[in-house]
């Protein structure tokens, strides 16, 4: 039980550094949207979504065993960003960025620094969340960040479309998270601490 709070507050901190740098990137780049909309900050509160930072990653850890998570959108305006070619492209991969650089940080930390026993397990967890929620936030499906960038380069898409108006994505996102996800991430994780990732718990 303890075990699994501990990794859900990983989970919904993660969440909301993606979220928070999806808003930075965005007022970076000259749209004030989601400041004004209250969403420029690391206040939890400003960030949860109810199904995907609460309820699906909580039935996961507690009943399957595994996790998947994500925070409410921040809003944008991409008229108002002063690159209008790639300026949706930064918008949205901000976010996942912002995952890899934490757990490439974190990773570091393990690779060159003798850290063990709670740390080592805090640290160890934190990059293996944030590679894979990043991961997971890239795969093109509706509506997830990697669909957005693929809607750039395809805007008159219409599977991404019909996707993106049903709640048949999330669900097809998430089946290829379970299947894919976790070998790939533990390779990024491998490759970022320079050990296997051994999935150690209390």
């Amino acid at each position: 039980m303890e075990f699994k709070i501990f990794l859900y507050i990983i989970i919904v901190t993660s969440a909301i550094f993606h979220e928070y740098f999806h808003a930075w990137t965005a007022y970076f780049l000259g749209d004030p949207t989601a400041k004004y909309a209250g969403r420029l900050t690391l206040n939890p509160l400003k960030h949860i979504d109810p199904m995907g930072t609460v309820i699906i990653p909580l039935f996961l850890l507690f009943f399957v065993g595994g996790f998947i998570g994500w925070a409410k959108p921040v809003p944008y305006n991409p008229y108002n960003l002063r690159d209008q070619k790639y300026g949706s492209a930064k918008v949205g991969i901000a976010g996942p960025g912002a995952n890899f650089l934490i757990a490439l940080i974190f990773g570091l930390l393990i690779r060159f620094f003798p850290v063990t026993g709670f740390l080592y397990l805090t640290f160890s967890w934190i990059v293996y969340v944030n590679i894979f929620l990043a991961l997971f936030n890239l795969i093109p499906i509706p509506p997830l960040d990697g669909s957005k960038l693929l809607m750039d380069f395809f805007p008159q898409s219409k599977a991404l479309q019909v996707l993106e108006r049903s709640f048949i994505g999330i669900f097809l996102a998430i089946f290829i998270a379970i299947l894919f996800l976790p070998f790939i991430s533990q390779f990024i994780y491998f490759f970022f601490t320079g050990s296997p990732f051994l999935a150690l718990a209390f």
